[in-house]
């Protein structure tokens, strides 16, 4: 596949970029088929020098199938060749660098705080059905103890009550 791209030129710490339609499969700084443009980013930004392109030969070979790649299509719809690309959705590059790492501490931490709240809830979770299973089992085995005992206090009751009822009846016998 045809790409329109940077080809990267110069010297260390003064970057000089070729724009150039190559083969995808080449290197960057490789083969390439036509050199169509310049791209000098140390200039500033209201300079016409800053980026030179033959419009003519970007269309003619788009209309062959050649894609740019993201930087040139920005710069492309800097000089109105062709439509801007939508940017991209990076809220980290409002921030400055060394926030950014305050921040992200910052972030980490929420998440184990939030983590760390929600795993109690599990673990909570996890308790109450073992508890529950163990109340399940437990209770069959205390059931007939405490039906026992329930049977006990009963037995007791109606003898307590017999013998207050038999008192109760002896009274009117004894009365009559």
């Amino acid at each position: 596949m045809l790409r329109i791209r940077l080809s990267m030129g110069g010297v260390r710490k003064r970057p000089i970029y070729k724009i150039v339609i190559a083969d995808g499969r080449y290197p960057r700084d490789g083969k390439f088929i036509e050199k169509i443009g310049s791209y000098n980013p140390l200039l500033p930004k209201d300079k016409k020098e800053r980026i030179k392109i033959e419009a003519e030969r970007v269309k003619y070979w788009m209309s062959k199938g050649a894609q740019p790649t993201l930087r040139v299509s920005r710069l492309l719809g800097e000089l109105q060749i062709m439509p801007m690309p939508k940017p991209g959705n990076n809220p980290q590059k409002a921030i400055p660098k060394k926030d950014r790492k305050k921040s992200a501490e910052e972030s980490k931490d929420a998440p184990k705080a939030e983590a760390k709240k929600e795993e109690p809830k599990k673990e909570e979770a996890k308790k109450e059905q073992p508890k529950a299973e163990a109340k399940k089992e437990e209770p069959k085995k205390e059931e007939p103890k405490a039906e026992a005992k329930k049977e006990e206090p009963k037995k007791e009751e109606p003898k307590a009550e017999a013998k207050k009822e038999e008192p109760k009846k002896e009274e009117p016998k004894d009365k009559k």
